[in-house]
């Protein structure tokens, strides 16, 4: 299977030689931030508009970012919408960018512009930087609950059992009426199979292997939709929203 050939140590190595950029954390598209971000931030509202725990006016009381990298989706999307962010990033130093958002948080009022590199990234002044976790999803285990729990483009680093290792985790910290985003790359290969890159060591999976995952979790899809307003030349991107199954 695709994800025996994940190799935790290339995709340190691979990581560890990036810039802590916005345009290293989209694979040299910085381009698609906004659409992503936007993407995100709507789907996220039709979740609220349909649960009858939260509100659509009301910050989300804490929420999680896995897999966080410079904090390009903490300041760009969950500041906006979270009363506190709580970060997991495996790369010292993409986690040491994360924690100076604390202090451009304190010294402006300006959100991330969706341009440039980690410098221009802000948190919204209605937003506190919580715990900031320098640990793989493979051994982080979580030491708050969350209204929120989001996921985006790291599940690839993770083999089958990590993932659902993982999530089983997760869903464990999950508050109530919240939820386990997912939001990652599609394979399109003409088979149907996962497909292994073996420049950053990652799979991309297809739709029947993530719900398979998740199911195996313990977990039901109640949403599901692809990210629209990317170039055609990159993957589909999914973004499923995930809450305990029910017994």
């Amino acid at each position: 299977m695709a994800d025996s050939l994940i190799s935790p140590t290339q995709t340190k190595s691979y990581w560890s030689s990036l810039p802590p950029s916005i345009t290293s954390m989209l694979g040299g598209y910085p381009h698609i931030s906004r659409a992503d971000l936007r993407g995100s931030l709507t789907f996220l509202n039709k979740l609220r508009k349909s649960s009858s725990y939260y509100s659509t006016t009301k910050r989300l009381p804490r929420v999680l970012d896995c897999g966080a990298g410079i904090g390009r989706v903490t300041a760009g999307f969950l500041g906006k919408v979270a009363e506190t962010v709580d970060v997991v990033e495996p790369d010292a130093g993409f986690a040491g960018e994360v924690g100076k958002l604390r202090v451009r948080g304190r010294d402006s009022g300006k959100g991330e512009s969706g341009k440039g590199e980690g410098e221009g990234l802000v948190l919204d002044p209605g937003c506190t930087l919580g715990e900031v976790y320098t640990s793989p999803l493979q051994s982080w285990t979580p030491s708050h609950s969350y209204d929120l729990v989001w996921v985006q483009w790291c599940l690839g680093h993770l083999t089958n059992s990590e993932v659902t290792g993982f999530l089983s985790r997760a869903k464990g910290c999950v508050r109530q009426g919240g939820w386990i985003v997912v939001k990652e790359n599609m394979s399109t290969d003409g088979e149907g199979k996962d497909v292994y890159d073996e420049v950053d060591s990652s799979v991309t999976r297809t739709d029947g292997c993530f719900r398979r995952l998740f199911g195996e979790a313990g977990l039901r899809v109640v949403k599901t939709e692809v990210q629209r307003g990317l170039p055609e030349e990159l993957y589909p991107v999914r973004c499923y929203a995930l809450q305990e199954a029910k017994r």
